[in-house]
């Protein structure tokens, strides 16, 4: 599988996004949260995939979108983790939430963490139903 973060993975629908918020369901690990919605896509997709940082932490458009840089690249990086584990369509937003300033390796470790922990709790809500 190649580690790219096409066009068509990018999660840009309003609606979904609203949805999101409303229905999501999420996981943690300090300092990023994952709020993730079952949803159907077309052309046999499997995610649909948005970053956010909080201008209530870093004001600087700057640092905002050097730590979306960084969310969207350690997403890449590890989305086989995701893909290969999920038997359903999700879309999932991912939040750096904190004013701390972690470095790349802590933030790609913690990413490693958090999907495995995604991939848990949806094998987990998969049994109860």
């Amino acid at each position: 599988m190649k580690n790219t973060y096409p066009k068509h993975e990018k999660l840009k629908s309003k609606t979904t996004i609203d949805l999101l918020f409303s229905e999501g369901k999420s996981v943690s690990k300090y300092p990023l949260r994952l709020v993730y919605v079952p949803v159907t896509l077309e052309e046999n997709l499997k995610i649909k995939f948005g970053v956010s940082v909080s201008k209530k932490y870093f004001k600087k458009a700057v640092d905002r979108n050097y730590y979306k840089r960084v969310l969207r690249e350690t997403y890449r990086l590890n989305k086989s983790i995701l893909i290969d584990n999920m038997e359903q369509s999700y879309a999932i937003m991912f939040f750096y939430q904190t004013k701390d300033r972690l470095t790349y390796q802590e933030i790609n470790e913690r990413t490693v963490q958090l999907f495995e922990k995604f991939i848990t709790s949806i094998k987990n809500e998969h049994t109860r139903s």
